[in-house]
Order: structure tokens, then sequence, then C-alpha cells
């Protein structure tokens, strides 16, 4: 086969280097055609953006604030309309370049293209350096300030417990719903959500409506008003009061309104609370749901609450074959948890009895429960000991006594469990950080039992009743956000922890491991509920919360 070469390529010389190029409008090389024509001239080399650091967000231009998490696109936007000259050229790609958290500054990597002359384009890649400046947006200056707030919510629930608001708290939390919120204090049968704006009070409320039973009323009050313009400035108020019935509690229904549930039996426990709350005949495994709206024409409250409950042991357990969902309906014969342990010898005045053994402490109670399918004999169980309590109540008192059982089991103990002790390797977010912290999240205990006082312990019995709930609950644990701790030191997991002397069943502060021998945490091992309703790691969530510009280089450490 004959060559054919190809077609000679004509080259000329560059007209500043002299160097062979191929022939163009310019008759200059790459090089000398940069050197002598700048693209990136008109735009800056340096910038700033402004940082909010106590809600972490981030000034977009013209007036927004904008939420933004680090090397993220929304961040990378903002930067990007910092920059002045940027129309008159090309972008074709732009990222960020990894900078120290605690350096303040953004390095964003910007490759641009430019027509120079006729046919001639000419691409670039230069650097912009960002200072991040520390600032206080408009909503957090309101908040610093006194009386700047144009809206309240005012939440109130009139129960003993704190634990209707931890639950609300970690829903708020879950749903993004507090981000409007400019301030969150704490009062004495609630909470107030302070707000700039009416409209996010009001989006507040409908949220509130969606996730427990609530009614509400607005009020306004006039502050100044301009006769001339016809505008006036008004502060709005609105009430919120939440259902004083929570789960677990036990509930009797007027007769008239029972007959109209299709006839429940007026004695119910309540199994679960949303937007309506759930009521459970436990006897016959009948159910009822009352809405809000149906509630407030008509309110009752509770006869008895979680404080309430009283230990008892289960003695034998036969189910009846009457099941209704997750619930299977059970003969059961009880007793009050310790009646048949040994004294070890002791004499009679030195045995110590309390108000609920007194009176028959080895009496055997046959009831029926809805427990049938999770309690075995020798279980525990807490439940309401109707036979030694005394309610104030007209719709409890017209009861026929043969339709008031002795006990009404609400749901299983794990005492053995509940006795070690041991640190959770998961914990909650809050609204509110504690003192010191910064950003709209935290840690910390948040709102709830921020008063502090007389009631301080009471609130941290109620908050570590709220998270045996969460363990002990699946349902109820799927409605909140749970987080690894990285706290828990994992040699710490085998460990027996010892309490102090005179800390109650409720404590939560570990401060001593008792340094005993393999033999005793291998039997409390052994004693230990097989069922006993463990937090699975495919639940738990990275705690991202924590990585701000402030104390990033904290969390990656």
């Amino acid at each position: 086969m004959e060559f054919i070469p190809g077609p000679a390529i004509h080259r000329v010389l560059c007209a500043d280097c002299g160097t062979p190029i191929e022939p163009n409008s310019a008759n200059l090389c790459v090089a000398c055609l940069r050197n002598s024509v700048d693209i990136t001239e008109g735009i800056p080399k340096q910038s700033s953006v402004s940082f909010c650091r106590n809600c972490e967000r981030f000034f977009s231009p013209p007036s927004a604030w904008t939420l933004a998490r680090p090397e993220s696109q929304e961040l990378l936007a903002i930067c990007l309309k910092r920059l002045k000259g940027l129309s008159k050229v090309r972008l074709t790609e732009a990222h960020f370049i990894w900078t120290e958290p605690h350096s303040k500054r953004l390095r964003v990597s910007l490759t641009i293209q430019k027509e120079v002359l006729t046919s001639t384009i000419l691409e670039q890649v230069f650097e912009i350096e960002y200072l991040v400046q520390h600032t206080q947006c408009p909503d957090c200056a309101k908040l610093a300030a006194k009386n700047t707030w144009k809206a309240l919510v005012q939440l109130r629930q009139k129960v003993t417990h704190k634990r209707t608001f931890l639950y609300l708290e970690q829903l708020i939390l879950k749903h993004g719903a507090q981000k409007d919120t400019v301030a969150v204090k704490e009062v004495r049968d609630g909470l107030d959500f302070f707000y700039s704006q009416r409209s996010h009070a009001i989006r507040m409320v409908e949220f509130l409506a969606g996730v427990v039973p609530v009614r509400s009323k607005g009020s306004e009050r006039l502050l100044s008003t301009d006769t001339h313009s016809g505008t006036a400035n008004y502060k709005f108020t609105y009430s919120v009061e939440i259902a004083p019935i929570c789960k677990d509690d036990l509930v009797c229904i007027p007769l008239k309104q029972a007959r109209s549930l299709s006839n429940i039996s007026p004695l119910t426990i309540c199994t679960r609370v949303g937007s309506s709350f759930q009521l459970l005949d436990v006897s016959t495994l009948q159910g009822a749901e009352i809405s809000a709206q149906v509630y407030w024409r008509t309110p009752f409250s509770a006869l008895a609450g979680v404080n309430d409950l009283v230990e008892f042991t289960v003695l034998d357990v036969e189910p009846v074959g009457t099941n209704r969902g997750r619930w299977v309906l059970a003969d059961a014969q009880v007793a009050l948890a310790g009646a048949f342990r040994s004294t070890g010898g002791r004499d009679d005045e030195d045995m110590i009895m309390d108000h609920e053994t007194a009176g028959g402490p080895t009496q055997i109670f046959h009831t029926r429960t809805h427990l049938g399918g999770i309690l075995q004999p020798g279980d525990s169980a807490m439940g309401y000991y109707l036979t030694s309590s005394n309610f104030n109540s007209d719709d409890f008192a017209t009861l026929p006594a043969d339709r008031i059982p002795d006990v009404i089991l609400v749901k299983k103990a794990y005492p053995n469990r509940r006795k070690k002790g041991r640190t959770r390797a998961w914990k909650l977010r809050s609204i509110a950080k504690e003192e010191g912290e910064e950003g709209e999240t935290g840690g910390g205990r948040g709102v709830v039992g921020r008063m502090g006082g007389r009631d301080q312990k009471k609130i941290e019995e109620d908050y570590e009743q709220f998270l045996q709930e969460l363990e002990e609950d699946p349902e109820l644990r799927a409605n909140v956000n749970l987080y690894k701790a990285k706290d828990v030191k994992m040699e710490d997991a085998g460990a027996v922890p010892r309490r102090k002397r005179g800390q109650g069943q409720y404590g939560m502060d570990v401060d001593e491991i008792a340094p005993g021998p393999d033999a005793k945490a291998e039997a409390d091992e052994e004693n230990a509920e097989a069922d006993f309703p463990d937090v699975g790691l495919d639940e738990l969530l990275e705690d991202f919360d924590d990585m701000t510009l402030g104390d990033t280089e904290a969390s990656l450490a």
C-alpha cells in the first residue's frame, strides 16, 4: 500500500516569544496570551461572608439568612453571590478547597472562560478566599433585646409531671418546628414560644394540634397606631391547652359518653396519645378513640397517673383466646411485689412495711389483663392497686362495685435490668443548649428543667422515666430521633455499676463502678430479662448537629 502523507500543518511564530504555533487571530501562544490578557480582572480574590453563631445561619444577599452546612451547595451559592464581575465571564466549575475548621476561612476554586479575541476562548482556574465574619442576625438581635417579639404561643398542661413536654420537645426537633422560634421560656405549667412574625406562631399552633389533643384561643393587644396611614402595631398571643390525659393513665369516662363510644366500659387505660388519644378496656380488649373536639366538648380528667403505679409479681397467666392486634386477653394471678419474699429470720417488729403492702401483703389477686402475649409466670408488671385507692371522682363513684377490679395491669416491668443502671449508648437532642454553648440545638437538658428550684429532683425523675418509656416502647421510639452517645466507653459496658448510698431508683448519675468478682457480673447477666426491648444500633443517628464552624474541630478530634 502506498503511503499518502497528510496535509502539511502551517505554523507561524509567536509574536512575543517566537515559539512555533498554529495560526490564530492573535498570533500569540497560550502562555503569552495569558500574560497579556487577564480574564479574572474585575473579580475580587478576597471577600467575606457573615455568619450568625446563635442560629448558625449565613447571610444571603440582599436580606435573607440561610441555614447552610459547611462545604454544601447552599453555602457555595452564597459565596458566589458575594462576587462581583461573574456576569462578564462564563463559570464552568466551582468547588471548595479544604481549610482548617478553626481558621475562619473558606477557599473556593473557580474555573471560568471568556472570549478574549475573535474565536479565541481562554480558560483560567483561580482561587478566592472568604473571611467568615461573626455577626448577629436581626432575629437573634430581637432575641437578645427585650419586648421585641410579635407573637407568643403559651403551651400549658395541668398535670403533675413534665413528660409530655419532654416528648413534645423531641417531636418539635424531629420536624424542625423550632427553626422560626426566637425564644423559648419555661413556666410553671408549660412552655412559652416567642416569634417575630404572627404566621410563625400560627404554624406552631397548627403543628401542636397535629401531634397532641389541644384546644387553642387567640388574642391581640394594640401597641401603637398611625391615624394618618391607617396602620397599627399589635402583639398576638395564642393560648394552647393540652388535654390532661397521658399514656398509661387510668381514666374513668362519663357514663353518657361511654355509651356513645360503642358502650365501652367507663374504666379504661390510655394506650396512645396523638392528635387524639386511644382508650382500652383491659377486661374485653374493646378500644375507643376520642378526638380533641369530642374531648373538649365534655372534658374529664385521669383518675391516676404513672406515678401511682404499683409493682406486682405475676404468679400465673392463662390466655382466654381473644386477640386484638398486639394485645392478648388473659386471666392472671398476681400478688404485690415482695409479698412472698423471705424475711431472713428477722422478727416481726423489725419488718418494714409500707402503705402498699399493708393490710394483706400475701393476698393473691385474680384479674383480667391485655398483656397475655408478653407476661409469663415470675415476671413483674406495673399496675393500679384499686383495692387500696381512693379517687375523688363522681364518675368513678357511680360505677357498680362488681365492675371495679382489684388490680389493673398496665405494662410489663424489668426490675432486674433497671438495677444495673448502665450508661445508655444513646442520647437525645434539646431545643436550647446548656449555658455557654452555641446554636439552637444541643445535647443538654434543654428548655424543660432549666428553672431549677425545689422541683429539680422531680424533673430529673420525669426525664429518667421518659427515657425508660422510650426504651420499652418501640412505637414511641419511632417518633423520636436517637443519637449515638460518643462519651460512652466500650470498656464500661460490662462493668457492674454501684449506686451511691441514698440514691433513688431513678438516679441518673453513676459515680462508681464496683470492682466485684466476675461471678457477680455473670449472675446479673443471667437474672436480666431476656425480652428487654434494647435500642438497636440501626435506630441511632450520627450526631452531626455539633459540627458547626465554632466547634467542628472538637467533633473531628
